[in-house]
């Protein structure tokens, strides 16, 4: 067991907050290079959209077209069900109200509103190192690839636990909010019974702000979902562009290979003032006895990273977007002191 951040003792520290990098280093330059998300710097094109989406409420065939892509993308079999939702935080914030009582494991350290939420939902939570000391819990949480670490559970393996939670009366929730780029790791194609996945749009498409996520898993389970979502869950405009991105499988093809440029890229940036230690290809994970000092140096200098409550060697790089932005974070690490 660990503690981490969304403990009772501790707050949680999300990215992307840069009302609060400008509390921590008011004199700091600006515009800030926010590294701190895992959000892809290079977003889809926005199409142009009628006017009438602006005015009316979101109809059902657009949400239709919506999960239509999805099931394409996402590769949802015939029999199972799919929700559209506004991003996947309110799905991790409505689960632990659907599903029976019981012991909880988290696998972790990994997104910390997880264990949070089904801690607000009276549920008994443990955080767990391995998968090896889910003890009795009935409902199963993993991230998967998992954030901050980019650490990824073999299916098989997933398969095998979604069985022993199915036959405790529980669920597996497997999320992979940062499955795009890593398609051979989503257990949706071979979608056991006893599993709900949860999938992110906003940030490999690089527009976290249309606030789009999805629920795949067995069809009782989803329309439950759908129901307590209630009616014009995803705003109009935000099921136009989604779907429009999810059918583009050319975008998404050349998004995966530049972004994985842009880690092995960042990596080489990085090696000289740490270890890389995982991540996935929308971010890398730093570790270094000064993380502390290299936080405050990189905030005096305007690049704003995320660093770990629970673990404070730790922090976590995004990719820098434009040649302006990599040379900022390259003048930023150059002008290390060496006790620094």
């Amino acid at each position: 067991m660990f503690v981490k951040e969304g403990s009772a003792e501790d707050e949680i520290w999300h990215g992307g907050d840069l009302a609060q990098a400008r509390a921590l280093f008011p004199d700091a330059p600006e515009p800030w290079v926010d590294l701190s998300t895992g959000i892809n710097p290079h977003p889809y094109p926005l199409p142009t959209l009628p006017l009438s989406l602006w005015q009316r409420l979101p109809g059902a065939r657009e949400e239709a077209a919506l999960l239509q892509a999805a099931r394409k993308t996402y590769r949802v079999p015939e029999h199972a069900g799919i929700v559209a939702a506004p991003g996947t935080q309110i799905l991790i914030e409505m689960l632990p109200r659907f599903l029976v009582r019981g012991p909880v494991a988290v696998l972790g350290p990994t997104y910390a509103e997880h264990a949070l939420a089904w801690r607000k939902g009276g549920h008994a939570v443990a955080e767990i190192e391995s998968l090896d000391a889910v003890g009795d819990a009935a409902t199963l949480v993993v991230v998967n690839p998992n954030n901050p670490d980019g650490r990824i559970v073999p299916l098989q393996r997933l398969m095998a636990l979604a069985g022993q939670c199915r036959a405790r009366g529980g669920v597996l929730v497997v999320d992979e909010a940062f499955c795009d780029f890593s398609p051979e790791a989503s257990l949706i194609p071979d979608l056991p019974p006893g599993v709900l996945v949860l999938r992110s749009f906003g940030k490999t498409y690089g527009l976290a702000g249309l606030r789009v996520g999805f629920a795949v898993g067995e069809p009782e389970m989803v329309a439950a979902l759908r129901g307590a979502l209630g009616p014009w869950a995803v705003a109009g405009p935000a099921l136009a562009v989604a779907a429009s991105a999810l059918e583009d499988k050319g975008w998404l093809a050349a998004a995966a290979a530049s972004t994985r440029a842009a880690a092995k890229r960042l990596d080489a940036v990085l090696n000289a003032h740490g270890a890389v230690v995982g991540g996935t290809s929308l971010y890398r994970l730093l570790e270094t006895p000064h993380a502390d000092a290299l936080f405050a140096h990189l905030g005096r200098y305007g690049v704003y990273v995320r660093r770990f409550r629970y673990d404070r060697r730790w922090l976590r790089f995004g990719l820098p977007g434009g040649e302006d932005e990599w040379l900022r974070l390259k003048a930023a690490l150059a002008s290390l002191m060496p006790d620094e």
